[in-house]
C-alpha cells in the first residue's frame, strides 16, 4: 500500500500527540526526537502512516493550536532539522507522515495579528475578522466561543471587536480576503515541498463566517445538541449556521485540493464539528475535488450500542454519496473510548472488539496513541489541569487533559516517558502503568497484540480496506455488515456487550475466516457469539 498514491484510502493513521509521546531530552515534555526514537514501535503495529498534532512555534496557550509561526518548530519540540530527521526515518520505515494544519485562526502573537490590530489602515488590517460594536458598546452579534463566553473581544487600539471561535488569544483569520487564503496555501506548500504526505485540517468548516454577521438562532426546544461540546457549554445552545460551515468554504477547499494534486500521493483529512456532521462530511469530500476524507464526532461521543452505530452507518450511507470517511473512536479532544464507551465493560476484552469494529468499517481509520493499549481516561486533579477548556468549565467538564497524559512505555513511576525522577508535564496515570508497552509486548492476549493481529487481518483482506459496506440483519443486539469487492465478500458480526448473543446468519456462509483472534460458535445458520467477540465469514458470491 505504501507505493500506492491512494494509500490513504482505507489506510490506518496513527495519531501522535507530541507533548505526550516520548521525551528524549528529559525536560518532562515530549519532543520530535522522542517520536523518532519510537517510530520502529509505531511501524510494528502495521499502520500506514502517522499524524502529528501541532509542533509549530506557539505560545502554547492552547498547546500548539495557537500558531505564531507556521513554518518553524517550537523549541520545546526541537528544530526543523529534527523534523526532517523524523520524516526521513518514517519514510524509511514505510510510514507516511501527516501534520496538523491550524489555518482558521492564529495566535495573537503571530506577526500578522500584531500588525492587523495596530490600526484600521495597515496592510493586514482586514486579515482578521474585525467589527464595530453595537451602539451600546456590546459585541456585534450573539456568536459564542467554544471555550466559553462571547466569540468577540474588544481591542482598544482599533476600538473594534475581533472574532475568536476559541480562546481570546486565537483570533480568527478573515478567509474572505484572498491574500489570507493564498498565505495559508503558501504555508502548506512549504511543508509539502519538505516532503510531508498530507494534512489533518483542524476545524476545517470554520474557515469562513457570514460576512453580514447574522445572529445564530437558538436550538429549538427538544431538539438534539449535536456539535460534540459538553452540555455545560452554552455554545451547544445555538444552531451554528452563520459562524461556520459557510458555502464559500467549498471554493477554498477546491483551491486546496488543486495544491495537493501538485504533490501526488498526498492527502487531506478534515475535522468537522457541525450540527449536521455526516451531511457536511459528504459535502466536503464528494466529487474528488475537495478534501480526500473527513471525520466527524459521531463515534467520538457517548452512545456506543450496536443500534447507535448501525444508525450512524445508515445515516452516512443515505447522505454520503461518493464521500470517503475517516473513522476514529478516540483523539486528543475527547475522553478515551475505553472509558467513554467501555467504562462498564470488561477493560481488556471490550477495547479489542471495539477496535475490531472500527477497523472493519468502510473508510480510513485514525488510531490515537495508547488506544492500541486499551488505555483508560486518566484522572487529572484540578491543581494539575493544564487545558484552558477544563479550567473554565470545571467540574462539570474537566477538559481534555485526561486523554493527553504521557504514553506509558514501561511500568515505572513516569512510565518510561521521560528520564527517571523527572516530573512529566501532565501526571502519569497509575492505572495505565500495568498496560504499558513493555508489559503487553510479550503477552499474546494483550490489547496491543490484538491490535497488531487486527491490522494484519485488515491488510490481508482487501474487502476490509476498500470494499463497499452493506448492513446485515443480525438482530438488535449485534452489529453486522458485509464488506465486498468484486473478488471478496466478508460478513462481519460484532458483540459489543458483556452477554452472549446469538443470531440467525442472514447469508450463505462459505467458510469462517481466522487470523483475527476472536471466537464464535456456529450451528448451521445460527451464530453464537460469546461476550465481546467478533466473527468474520467469507460469503458466497452473488449468483
Amino acid at each position: 500500500m505504501q507505493d500506492n498514491p491512494l494509500w490513504w484510502r482505507g489506510g490506518v493513521i496513527y495519531q501522535i500527540y507530541p507533548r505526550s509521546f516520548m521525551d528524549a531530552n528529559g525536560d518532562g515534555i515530549g519532543d520530535l526526537k522522542g517520536i523518532t526514537e519510537k517510530l520502529d514501535y509505531v511501524a510494528s503495529l502495521g499502520v500506514d502512516g502517522i499524524w502529528l498534532s501541532p509542533f509549530f512555534t506557539s505560545p502554547m496557550l492552547d498547546f500548539g493550536y495557537d500558531v505564531s509561526d507556521y513554518r518553524d518548530v517550537d523549541p520545546m519540540f526541537g528544530t526543523l532539522d529534527d523534523f526532517k530527521a523524523l520524516l526521513a526515518k518514517a519514510h524509511g520505515l514505510g510510514l507516511k507522515v501527516m501534520i496538523d494544519q491550524v489555518i482558521s485562526h492564529t495566535s495573537d502573537q503571530h506577526p500578522w495579528f500584531q500588525e492587523s490590530r495596530r490600526d484600521r489602515s495597515n496592510p493586514r488590517a482586514d486579515w482578521y475578522v474585525w467589527a464595530d460594536p453595537k451602539p451600546d458598546g456590546t459585541p456585534p452579534n450573539n456568536w459564542l466561543s467554544i471555550f466559553g463566553g462571547s466569540a468577540w473581544t474588544f481591542d482598544s487600539r482599533r476600538r473594534q471587536y475581533y472574532l475568536h471561535n476559541f480562546l481570546t488569544s486565537q483570533p480568527d483569520l478573515n478567509f474572505h480576503h484572498p491574500e489570507v487564503r493564498q498565505a495559508q496555501l503558501d504555508n502548506m506548500r512549504f511543508w509539502l515541498e519538505l516532503g510531508v504526505d498530507g494534512f489533518r485540517l483542524d476545524t476545517v468548516n470554520f474557515y469562513f463566517h457570514d460576512a453580514e454577521l447574522t445572529d445564530n438562532p437558538p436550538v429549538p426546544a427538544g431538539e438534539a445538541k449535536t456539535l460534540g461540546a459538553p452540555d455545560a457549554n452554552p455554545y451547544t445552545w445555538q444552531r451554528h449556521v452563520h459562524d461556520l460551515s459557510r458555502p464559500e468554504n467549498l471554493d477554498f477547499l477546491r483551491e486546496l485540493r488543486a495544491l495537493m494534486d501538485e504533490f501526488p500521493g498526498t492527502t487531506t483529512v478534515g475535522e468537522i464539528g457541525d450540527d449536521n456532521p455526516l451531511a457536511r462530511m459528504a459535502e466536503y469530500t464528494a466529487g474528488g475535488d475537495k478534501l480526500h476524507m473527513a471525520y466527524t464526532f459521531d463515534l467520538l461521543n457517548a452512545p456506543h450500542s450496536a443500534a447507535y452505530i448501525r444508525e450512524v452507518l445508515e445515516r452516512f450511507q443515505r447522505l454520503a454519496g461518493d464521500a470517503w470517511p475517516c473513522w476514529a473512536l478516540s483523539n486528543h479532544d475527547v475522553v478515551r473510548s475505553t472509558t467513554r464507551w467501555g467504562a462498564d465493560e470488561d477493560p481488556i476484552a471490550y477495547p479489542k472488539v471495539a477496535l475490531a469494529m472500527l477497523l472493519s468499517l468502510r473508510g480510513s481509520v485514525c488510531l490515537y496513541q495508547g488506544e492500541e493499549l486499551g488505555l483508560p481516561e486518566a484522572e487529572v486533579p484540578f491543581e494539575r489541569i493544564q487545558d484552558p477548556y477544563g479550567k473554565v468549565l470545571w467540574p462539570e467538564f474537566k477538559g481534555r487533559d485526561g486523554c493527553r497524559t504521557p504514553m506509558p512505555w514501561e511500568d515505572t513511576g513516569n512510565g518510561g516517558f521521560t528520564a527517571p525522577g523527572v516530573e512529566p508535564w501532565l501526571p502519569m496515570e497509575a492505572r495505565q502503568l500495568p498496560l504499558s508497552v513493555a508489559e503487553q509486548q510479550d503477552d499474546a492476549d494483550s490489547v496491543l497484540n490484538a491490535t497488531r493481529r487486527l491490522l494484519a487481518f485488515r491488510t490481508a483482506h482487501p474487502a476490509l480496506t476498500d470494499g463497499e459496506l452493506c448492513l446485515a440483519d443480525v438482530g438488535e443486539e449485534l452489529l453486522g455488515f458485509v464488506r465486498e469487492t468484486s473478488e471478496e465478500r466478508i460478513l462481519c458480526v460484532f458483540n459489543l456487550t458483556g452477554e452472549p448473543r446469538e443470531a440467525r446468519l442472514p447469508l450463505t456462509i462459505d467458510r469462517a475466516l481466522d487470523g483475527h483472534g476472536f471466537t464464535h460458535e456456529r450451528d448451521g445458520e445460527t451464530l453464537r457469539l460469546p461476550p465481546y467477540q467478533a466473527a468474520y465469514f467469507a460469503v458466497k458470491p452473488h449468483s
